[in-house]
């Protein structure tokens, strides 16, 4: 039955219909009250914050499907940010690298908030136990940066971009910005290279979603609706991907039947093609250090592009299938490395932004 014919179909029809749709409305929720959610989650730092105000600016960094896979605990003089393993992802994460890269990012937030409010300090990695970050802020006259300001602006924007070349004055500056010790950045703006990184992306992603437990994986990490986003806090909102919303049982059904390979390998090519250039961020070391070392790098990068006017979007699929890895390590000339994280970028429209679990939610027991 289609649209006309339903409207058309008499009085009790069309009734029903209405009382569907005020039904499905109160479960999706509304996109105005999801969107001053979300701002409030990316107002600006006060200007005496307290550390439970830097983990807020801690956690509107990049991750992994949005899962938010950290814990902070306060200290009297220092910030330990913690993985937190009940939100791994198994499947497209087998080993952690992209939940300690995801440390990394929330990091490198946790430092460029404290320097603009004078406590800019020491970030060190502390490998005991399962591995954590450790801040440790000091005193001093504020820092604001650009990196800074950017942070809660910057969003992954997975949606067309608009095919314009970046000039290499800005490239340059976004080399910089990534600069951090033990990590090494490559630029790809030649189209060639680029569709070399294309392929890798396409058979990438045919393979994971040949995967029946990626699929169940990616799916549980979906969220459909306005009001499933806000109440659950995290998880990749359709809208933020430029997807219609939908309530939660349609989103899912939707999702088995539409979602298929040959559609996104489509959408994917299609996306890069639309992009300015590639940001590939490899570690000199295989190690959980190195892992979050590259975290600040991407995130140092995204935040640069977001003051650049730029927006950015990850395509890590070459990364996450290990039988890739090793052609994108020679197609950068880094055979004997394993490439961290990769990320197309370039000038593009902005999107609703992802929500944020509430500070309380992330905070870890002194004595955890």
């Amino acid at each position: 039955m289609n649209r006309r014919q339903f409207i058309t179909g008499g009085g009790a029809l069309a009734l029903a219909g209405v009382g569907a749709a005020a039904f499905s409305f109160a479960r999706t929720g509304s996109m105005a009250d999801y969107a001053a959610a979300v701002a409030a989650t990316r107002a600006g730092l006060s200007e005496r914050p307290q550390f439970a105000d830097f983990v807020r600016f801690a956690t509107l960094a990049a991750n992994g499907h949005n899962t938010q896979p950290w814990r902070f605990r306060l200290g009297e003089d220092h910030i330990t940010i913690l993985p937190d393993f009940a939100r791994r992802t198994p499947v497209v994460d087998p080993d952690d690298h992209h939940l300690f890269a995801s440390l990394g990012c929330t990091a490198e937030n946790l430092a460029l908030a404290a320097a603009a409010r004078g406590r800019r300090g020491e970030l060190r990695f502390d490998p005991t136990g399962n591995g954590s970050a450790v801040f440790e802020p000091g005193a001093g006259p504020a820092e604001r940066s650009v990196l800074f300001e950017a942070i809660p602006k910057r969003q992954s924007t997975r949606a067309d971009y608009d095919g314009r070349s970046i000039a290499t004055a800005d490239l340059e500056t976004l080399a910089a910005a990534a600069r951090v010790p033990g990590v090494d950045l490559i630029l790809l703006t030649d189209r060639q290279q680029i569709e070399r990184v294309r392929d890798l992306v396409v058979a990438g992603n045919s393979a994971q979603m040949a995967d029946p437990a990626f699929m169940r994986e990616l799916k549980h990490w979906l969220r459909f609706a306005p009001r499933q986003a806000l109440e659950t806090g995290d998880g990749l909102f359709s809208a933020a991907s430029g997807n219609p919303t939908a309530p939660a049982w349609l989103g899912g059904l939707m999702f088995d039947l539409l979602f298929r390979a040959a559609t996104e390998n489509d959408k994917h090519a299609r996306q890069l093609h639309s992009s300015a250039g590639i940001a590939i961020f490899v570690s000199e070391r295989d190690d959980k250090e190195h892992w979050m070392r590259a975290g600040r790098a991407c995130q140092r990068f995204a935040l640069q592009a977001t003051a650049l006017g730029l927006k950015h979007a990850f395509i890590n699929q070459p990364v996450e299938v290990a039988a890739l890895r090793l052609q994108l390590a020679s197609l950068v000339g880094m055979p004997r490395r394993r490439p961290d994280i990769v990320m197309r970028f370039g000038y593009g429209p902005a999107l609703p932004f992802s929500p944020r679990r509430p500070v309380e939610a992330v905070l870890a027991p002194a004595d955890a």
